[in-house]
């Protein structure tokens, strides 16, 4: 006798699937902001990515109050760690 497929199974290997490509998976944003301030430091991030949470007293926890909220800085912070951390 037969079983139907799982419908969550193959949500959850569809989920994998579409994953597999995305450098940004399974990294959280503190990891991104941390090794960006890593590899620049504040000052040149800031030059980086003109966001006042990189100017004025930074912090990782500023920062991640920041970018939760604001869609369009978060992607530019992204698309910078890929482009120089990810990339390597």
């Amino acid at each position: 006798m037969a079983y139907p497929a799982n419908p969550s199974l193959q949500k959850d290997k569809r989920h994998m699937e579409t994953q597999k490509n995305n450098p940004l998976h399974g990294i959280t944003l503190e990891r991104i902001i941390t090794e960006l301030v890593d590899h620049y430091g504040w000052e040149m991030l800031s030059l980086k990515i003109e966001i006042n949470c990189f100017k004025i007293n930074p912090s990782i926890k500023s920062s991640l109050k920041f970018l939760r909220k604001t869609e369009w800085a978060r992607k530019k912070v992204e698309d910078l760690y890929i482009e120089v951390i990810a990339g390597k």
